[in-house]
């Protein structure tokens, strides 16, 4: 594990990675993930792509669609931190 804190890059590229992971093992699409979460199908995608940054309303209505905890999303994102940290 790597000694340094994480940056603002890694979060945001670990919770797109964790985002589109959670909506493939869900089988939903953006669409239906954007419909059950109340947001963009557009929005969906920037997230996946590391281009936007959520809000905490949003991860919230993430978190509710993708029937996960707030705390388990974080779980996901630092185990996604520790992995990208590995040798």
């Amino acid at each position: 594990m790597s000694s340094e804190p994480h940056s603002e890059l890694n979060y945001s590229l670990a919770f797109s990675r964790v985002l589109s992971q959670l909506r493939n093992e869900k089988h939903l699409s953006q669409e239906a993930l954007s419909f059950e979460a109340g947001l963009d199908r557009s929005f969906i995608s920037l997230l996946e792509r590391g281009l936007r940054s959520p809000t905490l309303d949003t991860l919230i209505c993430l978190c509710r669609a993708l029937g996960i905890t707030f705390t388990q999303l974080a779980m996901l994102i630092e185990a996604q931190l520790e992995v990208r940290d590995e040798p």
